[in-house]
């Protein structure tokens, strides 16, 4: 068999491809996986290098000490805005791509880093009103979409059973821009360096990230905005389900990145230097987990790792709620970092059982092969920017849940408390609609049965 043409067509100016498989297998043994995997590599970069930009002012928050004249409360405002944006811009990042091609709009979207960035080199001093500081801020927001562009273009580039490992390891090397951007912070404070040292190392890395997009990463023209697929998405009840289930995921990733260090100066006293040795540990490992939480969902299932993982949220966060009463900063610490781990697996699991569900309801419909294959692609697609923009909305709850507890108690108790009983209902969700017994499973699952390499307990 003749495998499809890959080469960037002259006549769309550009690095366009016009045939693309990937579920053809020798397609994708001769030429598709290098193709995809170089994609991958540029992509990951790119959205590495936004999620440093959008979760900066975690960082710089830590650099903001009595001089600037802001309460607790203020700074836990400002991550919570910058979260807030992040989440709403991921909705038109998703169909970004079809509109832009995917290697088009990497290029846009890293180069728009430069402009929050510039911003707060730029205000970064004692004097600068807060609502100044807030404005500067919420262009950090733009950050956060590059996760939702990527995840969807990399979605295109990859067949079914290779997407839990190629979409985890996207979204985990891009997750790894947070505690790089810590560790480069905890390496500035160290040095004595100011808040504009770290703001400058940034800008060359961002032009890096937009040049080698351009010269390195393709558009696949077969990928149009489905405007009926995005309302076909949005009519689904699983698109929902999902969402709640990836603000216990990465909501809870993202929030306690934003967090953290707050946390620790807050409610134990530490210095913003004594915060910065810590705050890395949990965010890296979370970050580098997640491509392993998608090569398990991808061997055993990824609504079984989804509750299994729940389960060990829970208990880790009532660990935390102990911790927190008894003021033990070495226990509260190390159960954090669990707490992230297990974000992380998370994350990879939650993303893997998106396609997997809308191919199973795919073979529900009747359709079987390629047609079922491309139905499954048409609204998985659709669905990932409505669902990572509903689950970052997760960090933005942490972060207020977070204020009103250092408001109202003077330490982060209440909010654990709180978390505790959302893990607990995200473990209910997923067990009922996924992983019920037989005869009350839903009919989606039942016909996937049918396919023996695909049932809803391991989508």
């Amino acid at each position: 068999m003749t495998a499809p043409d890959t080469a960037p067509a002259a006549s769309r100016g550009g690095r366009w491809i016009e045939h693309w498989d990937p579920e053809d297998e020798a397609f994708w043994q001769e030429s598709g996986e290098k193709v995809a995997r170089r994609n991958l590599l540029f992509s990951v970069l790119a959205e590495h290098i936004g999620f440093s930009v959008w979760t900066l002012w975690s960082v710089l928050v830590l650099f903001m000490g009595p001089e600037y004249g802001l309460t607790p409360a203020d700074k836990f405002l400002l991550t919570s805005v910058v979260t807030l944006v992040g989440a709403v811009v991921r909705v038109p990042y998703t169909f970004a791509v079809a509109v832009f091609g995917g290697r088009n709009w990497t290029v846009i979207s890293a180069s728009l880093l430069l402009i929050p960035t510039v911003a707060a080199f730029t205000v970064m001093e004692p004097g600068t009103s807060f609502s100044t500081f807030l404005l500067v801020a919420l262009l950090a927001g733009v950050g956060g979409g590059n996760f939702a562009s990527s995840m969807t273009n990399i979605n295109a580039f990859f067949p079914l059973r290779r997407k839990g490992w190629a979409l985890g390891l996207n979204a985990g090397g891009g997750n790894i821009g947070v505690p790089v951007i810590q560790l480069v912070a905890l390496a500035v404070i160290g040095a004595s360096g100011g808040p504009r040292v770290l703001l400058a190392i940034y800008i060359p890395l961002i032009v890096l990230a937009a040049t080698l997009a351009a010269l390195r990463m393709d558009n696949i023209a077969s990928v149009k905005n489905d405007t009926g697929a995005a309302i076909d998405a949005a009519k689904d009840a699983h698109t929902w389900i999902m969402s709640f289930l990836y603000i216990g995921t990465f909501g809870s990733f993202i929030g306690y990145s934003f967090a953290f260090g707050q946390v620790l100066t807050n409610e134990f006293g530490r210095t913003p230097l004594q915060a910065a040795y810590l705050t890395f540990i949990g965010p890296l490992l979370g970050s580098l987990i997640r491509p392993v939480g998608g090569r398990l969902a991808d061997r055993y299932g990824g609504a079984r790792i989804t509750l299994y993982n729940f389960v060990g949220m829970a208990v880790a966060t009532g660990c935390l709620v102990f911790a927190s009463m008894a003021k033990s900063l070495p226990l509260f610490v190390s159960v954090f970092v669990v707490l992230f781990v297990l974000s992380g697996l998370g994350n990879g699991s939650t993303y893997k059982m998106i396609p997997g569900i809308f191919h199973a309801k795919a073979l529900a419909q009747g359709l079987t092969g390629e047609a079922a294959a491309r139905h499954g692609r048409r609204l998985s697609g659709a669905s990932m920017g409505l669902i990572g923009a509903v689950g970052a909305l997760g960090g933005v709850g942490i972060n207020l849940a977070f204020r009103q507890s250092f408001l109202s108690y003077g330490s982060g108790t209440g909010a654990f408390v709180a978390f505790l009983a959302f893990y607990g209902l995200c473990f209910a969700v997923t067990w009922s609609v996924y992983l019920r017994r037989p005869d009350t499973r839903p009919r989606t699952e039942v016909a996937a049965e049918a396919n023996p390499q695909l049932s809803y307990a391991e989508v």
